[in-house]
């Protein structure tokens, strides 16, 4: 790394590693288990008898506590739904029951981020710069493990931006949105592993989606993810991080908000609600380790220059609620 000491592990393997033996493609309509329905113009497949299925966004709580007791949905008690049209019909805000994320925030070129966004979006929020030249990007993995959208796993490449109407003052405005646990991004990828997930993400919320291989595992030690390229189906990335012992219990809601343009290149914004339950933080260099190739996904991350890595988030608990955008 050119840029500081880098605080985190990069593999830049020669090529593609062969596409794992047994490893599942992303399902299609016709495979047992699953039903089609009809979502914005197009056939999506679901889980036959799934909460999307049976509810399309809007299952009680009562079937959700009947089907996982286990769950503390207090939360989502005091949240209310509203229908809403985002190009299919749906409710807001989308409920996440019970989900893990990791986390990890890099510095990166600040020329090669402005050059990313729609300069409509410029206009309103810019890329925070940490230092000269220098930006941040958050990739983060998620595992839906139930959701009204059934489960899923996604994968989120962010650049971290300013709020809207607000001054960027660079490391204050960090720091800032860091104390007030309220962030703001402009998404730049956005891969998952359901096509439901897909079709609601890219009509319903503009969010820069596609189809793909994503697996998920832990081991004693670790998270590891591996995403795997769309078109090849080879080994495209995988982010392997720590699993950290100094775990907080102390229940923290962290705002997510995003700015994009809509289909008819409006300015929109939407946001997200996590209420962490269990979660921990670091900035060891033995947190992160991410190996590239020359996949399609690992091609576009090594274009970013990423250098010091400046925070790790290990959250392995929390709930989450995803609002519908609106135009800003």
């Amino acid at each position: 790394m050119n840029h500081g000491t880098p605080l985190a592990t990069f593999d830049r393997a020669s090529g593609p590693a062969r596409h794992p033996a047994g490893a599942a493609h992303p399902p299609e309509p016709t495979e047992p288990g699953l039903t089609t329905i009809h979502m914005a113009g197009q056939q999506v497949p679901v889980v036959k008898g799934g909460l999307y299925d049976r509810f399309r966004s809007n299952p009680p709580l009562a079937v959700i506590a009947a089907e996982a007791p286990e769950l503390d949905l207090s939360w989502f008690k005091q949240l209310k739904k509203e229908k809403v049209d985002i190009g299919f019909e749906s409710f807001s805000p989308n409920f996440y029951y019970q989900n893990s994320r990791v986390t990890a925030i890099f510095t990166a070129d600040l020329g090669r981020l402005r050059s990313l966004m729609p300069a409509r979006v410029l206009e309103t929020v810019q890329p925070l710069q940490v230092w000269p030249g220098r930006g941040l990007v958050a990739l983060t993995a998620y595992t839906y493990r139930y959701c009204d959208n059934d489960s899923y796993n996604e994968i989120g490449l962010s650049v971290i931006t300013n709020r809207p109407g607000s001054t960027s003052f660079g490391p204050f405005t960090l720091l800032c949105q860091s104390m007030s646990n309220d962030f703001w991004g402009y998404v730049l990828k956005l891969p998952v592993d359901t096509e439901l997930a897909r079709v609601r993400g890219v009509v319903g919320y503009n969010l820069p989606k596609w189809l793909t291989e994503i697996n998920y595992r832990e081991t004693a030690q670790s998270v590891v993810v591996e995403v795997f390229d769309s078109v090849t189906r080879e080994l495209d990335f995988t982010l392997e991080t720590q699993k950290l012992s100094n775990l907080s219990g102390k229940q923290t809601l962290v705002a997510n908000s995003f700015t994009n343009v809509d289909q008819q290149g409006q300015l929109t914004s939407g946001y997200s609600v996590s209420r962490q339950l269990s979660h921990a933080s670091s900035s060891s260099a033995k947190s992160v380790r991410l190996t590239l190739t020359d996949g399609s996904m690992s091609s576009y991350i090594k274009a970013l220059d990423l250098g010091k890595l400046v925070k790790y988030e290990y959250v392995p608990k929390f709930q989450g609620a995803l609002y519908a955008p609106k135009p800003l």
